[in-house]
This record gives C-alpha cells, sequence and structure tokens, in this order.
C-alpha cells in the first residue's frame, strides 16, 4: 500500500508514526503485553477520532452528545448507565455490549425510555463495570466515536474516579484522542482538571486535544430570548483568558437541550407550541415566569393541557418554549424551518464547525500523538537495549515534526511568553493552525477562495514575517518564533497546486 506523503515526497507524521509503531512491535515481539497496547494504537489509526464528553455532574454531557448525534440515545436522567464510561459507535444495527472489568462481555437489551435509550445492566453493580459500547448506525458517528463520561467533583467519590481514571489515568495514556469539557461557570474544579488533562509530557504539546463548551447557556440569561448572546460574551471572556487559553483550544456556548430538541422535534410537539404560539403574547410571557406556573396554570379546552405542557418543559425548558413560540409567532410555520432554527440558535453550529477544523482536520496529528505516548509508556515500562533506536527515533520526530513544534509555540504564545502586540499574536497563532488547519483557515480568507488568492496571501505573510525574523530589532526568542511561522507558512504554499 502506498505510504501517505507530504507535499515534495517525505512521508507524513502518521505514516512515520504508523512505521514506527510495527518496527516497535517488531522489537517487542517477546512480550504479549506490550504487543497487544501496540496493536491496539496501529488499528486506533484506521478508527474515527475518539471523543469524550467530560464535566461535572449535570453539566449536560449526555444531553450534548444526543444534539451531535442528532438522536435520544444516551440516558440524560441520573440512572445507573450514567455512572458509567459509555463509547457511542458507528455500526449496521443496534447493539449494546457490556464489558465488566473481569469476565466475558455480555449483549444487553435495549430499551426506550420517555424517547431516549435505556439498558439493563444485568443486575451488575457499576464499580464492577469497564464500560458500555453503544453501536448505532449514524452518520455523526462515521467521524467520531464519542465517549460519555461520568461526572467529575461528583458527590460518589466512585463515579469521579471512574471519571478520572478514564480521561487522565496516571500510568497511561487516556483512550480518548480529544476531550469536549463542558461547564457551566468556570470554577476552580474545572481548571483542575484541564490542567491533569492537559499533555502527559511525550508530546510536550499544547491542549490540541481540548475544547471547552459553556454548557447550558441558555440558562445564564435566566431564560431571556438573549440569553445566548449573554452566554457567547462569556465564552469570549474566558477566550481571551490567558489561563484558559493556555488550557484549551477554545471555548464554545451551547444550548445543550435546545440543540438536541432541535434536532428530535416531534410533530405533536411542534402542534402544542403553535397552539400557545396563538395566545396573546402577554399571557404566553406570564406564563414562562416560571416552570411551575407554566405547568400549572388553567388553560382554555383545545389548549395543551398541563401534563402536555410539563413535558415540553421538559424536553425544550423555558428559553425553547419561548424561543420555539416567537419564531412561529414571527411567521415560521414549517416544523423542520423550526427545528433547524432551534439549532442554529443553539450554538451547535458553531461546535460541530470547531470540531470539524480542530479535531478532524487534526486527525492524524491526534492520533500520532497517542501512539507516541503508547510507545513512550512502552519504553519506560520495559526498557532494553534492542529499544534504544526506537527512543531515538520518538526523540528524532518530537523535534523534527513541524506539526508538534507549531503546538509547542501554539502553547508558548498563548501562556503569554513572548512580548508581541495582541494583533500579531493573533495572525501567528492562525497561521500556526490554532483557528484549523487548512490553507485557508491558516491565512484567514473565505474556505472558497482560489489557488491563487491563497498563494498570494501565503507568501505576502511568509514575506512579512521573514522580515520580522532577519531584523536586528527583533530577539532571539521573537526570531525563532518568526522563522517557524515562516516554515508554516511555506508549508501552506507546498499544499497548493501549482
Amino acid at each position: 500500500m502506498t505510504r501517505p506523503v507530504q507535499p515534495g515526497g517525505a512521508p507524513s507524521l502518521g505514516a512515520e508514526v504508523r512505521i514506527l509503531l510495527r518496527r516497535a512491535i517488531d522489537v517487542y515481539r517477546d512480550s504479549p503485553a506490550a504487543v497487544g497496547w501496540l496493536q491496539h494504537h496501529l488499528a486506533r489509526f484506521d478508527e474515527p477520532l475518539r471523543v469524550a464528553i467530560a464535566g461535572k455532574v449535570k453539566a449536560g454531557k449526555s444531553t450534548l452528545l444526543n444534539a451531535l448525534v442528532g438522536e435520544s440515545i444516551a440516558p440524560t436522567d441520573a440512572g445507573e448507565c450514567t455512572r458509567v464510561v459509555t463509547w457511542y459507535v458507528d455500526a449496521p444495527v443496534p447493539k449494546v455490549t457490556m464489558f465488566p472489568r473481569s469476565g466475558v462481555p455480555k449483549q444487553l437489551t435495549i430499551s426506550r425510555a420517555g424517547g431516549g435509550l435505556s439498558f439493563d445492566l444485568l443486575g451488575t453493580p457499576v464499580e464492577q463495570i469497564e464500560r458500555l459500547e453503544v453501536q448505532w448506525p449514524s452518520q455523526s458517528l462515521r467521524a467520531h466515536t464519542l465517549i460519555d463520561t461520568p461526572g467529575i467533583a461528583s458527590l460518589s467519590k466512585d463515579t469521579s474516579a471512574r471519571a478520572g481514571a478514564f480521561l487522565a489515568p496516571e500510568d497511561s495514556p487516556t483512550q480518548a484522542d480529544a476531550v469536549i469539557y463542558l461547564m457551566r461557570h468556570l470554577h476552580a474544579t474545572d481548571v483542575d482538571f484541564l490542567e491533569s488533562f492537559y499533555d502527559q509530557g511525550v508530546a510536550r504539546a499544547t491542549p490540541i486535544n481540548t475544547i471547552a463548551v459553556l454548557s447550558r447557556a441558555d440558562e445564564i440569561g435566566v431564560g431571556r430570548l438573549d440569553a445566548l448572546n449573554s452566554a457567547r460574551r462569556i465564552a469570549q471572556r474566558y477566550r481571551a483568558d490567558p489561563k484558559i487559553r493556555a488550557l484549551c483550544q477554545t471555548v464554545v456556548a451551547v444550548a445543550g437541550l435546545l440543540a438536541e430538541t432541535g434536532r428530535t422535534m416531534r410533530q405533536h410537539e411542534f402542534a402544542a407550541l403553535t397552539a400557545l404560539a396563538g395566545l396573546p403574547r402577554k399571557e404566553v410571557d406570564s406564563m414562562l415566569l416560571s416552570v411551575d406556573r407554566f405547568s400549572t396554570m388553567e388553560l382554555d379546552a383545545g389548549l395543551p393541557d398541563a401534563e402536555t405542557r410539563g413535558r415540553l418543559i421538559e424536553r425544550f425548558g423555558l428559553f425553547g418554549v419561548r424561543l420555539a413560540t416567537t419564531l412561529i409567532r414571527q411567521g415560521i410555520t414549517d416544523p423542520t424551518a423550526v427545528s433547524a432554527e432551534l439549532v442554529k440558535r443553539s450554538g451547535l453550529d458553531d461546535l460541530r464547525s470547531v470540531l470539524a477544523t480542530q479535531f478532524t482536520e487534526r486527525r492524524d496529528l491526534l492520533k500520532a500523538r497517542s501512539a507516541l505516548l503508547a510507545i513512550d509508556l512502552v519504553l519506560t515500562r520495559e526498557p532494553r537495549p534492542s529499544a534504544a533506536p526506537l527512543a531515538a527515533e520518538v526523540e528524532r520526530i518530537l523535534s523534527g515534526a513541524h506539526e508538534f513544534a507549531e503546538l509547542r509555540l501554539l502553547s508558548t504564545l498563548r501562556s503569554g511568553a513572548i512580548a508581541l502586540p495582541p494583533e500579531v499574536i493573533a495572525e501567528a497563532e492562525r497561521l500556526l493552525g490554532g483557528e484549523g488547519g487548512s490553507p485557508a483557515a491558516r491565512l484567514g480568507l473565505d474556505p472558497s477562495a482560489d489557488p491563487q488568492e491563497l498563494r498570494a496571501a501565503a507568501l505576502d505573510a511568509a514575506t512579512r514575517w521573514a522580515r520580522r525574523a532577519e531584523s536586528p530589532m527583533s530577539s532571539r526568542a521573537i526570531s525563532d518564533v518568526a522563522r517557524l511561522v515562516v516554515r508554516s507558512c511555506e508549508g501552506v504554499l507546498a499544499q497548493l497546486p501549482h
């Protein structure tokens, strides 16, 4: 099979690491544990990206997972299943498998409860379950395997421990390639977790594999129609915070419940919302002052009853009901159009865009990072003379791969360690791939820009940064930054058709 190559004929980072994994398997062929571990990471290169969803209890992890998949498949109540690490993978037919800590895997019975899935754990205590695997036919799961994790900082120490053991194990790299971390507000426990997941040494990189989500964003503005605007402003402030910038790629505001319901809205729910939208606006606004008031107020016959309104609140929340009825009142009478607008307003599209640019475009880099961590673990646990060339090759890739050099520099810039004007740092981060790895994203151009426009912008950027590198007014640190940025510009040029 032909190996993927970079422009100019050099093997890509992913190809180099695959070769290194095969060499390591050969060196450790007499160690079944090491071979199994290395073969597992070699196989990971051909899997979808593994994205874990983490956060404190009630941060909205399962709700966001359902929104990303577009189906209510993750249990969102406080049942036993939410205390177990659960993998959601694409498959031809639905199937749920329980993997106990000891013993053989068991297939579980799937049932629907309140629109979502529920699983019978066959009486197995959650402490004895390593993970659940939910196979589900889904276009969304073809690009990303999503992993729902128990809440950190839970009142249950066992639940928190399970989350921590999976996301930031002490003696091995995490099984996730990347993490979406949900927080309702920024607390010390959030910072502590992000620091623990930051990087485990070998890649000496940035938090390339973490996106923070300001979840339940609609609650920030107490359900007002402008609540998400307030949440986005808070997310923007977090993005500008040097401590947060040093711990995650970006911060996005998402109303997870609105996103999930927008993607899964049912016809009878739309009909109920349409009936409510036909009431005088002052009456609807009065009803929506509180959950209790909305659910219990007496209405005329023919309008949604208390039970129906209670279910609407569970599915949409006060903000979602207020927004949906407003949209219908403004003349959007097609349920598909209302659903699309709810999803758009929820911030889910912003998150999916970030996932595409920060995770999907960097798939090979994230996979290579996980594999290098795995090789480094084997070299540490089972040192032997014949493995010395492997250690040297790991070091060569880490120090020589431009992708890792970019990540180290991004981390340095975001820490504020180099004194440059804010607009210059912003351009450097963008050219280094901080906003996405495509030529257009690096150059700050529209994705539809033609090759000539991209080439002109890349040449202009390379020239400007080369002048900065050679300027006698630049310190050594700034010159080093500029030279690496120039190399990134040259990489963009190499990708463009001649």
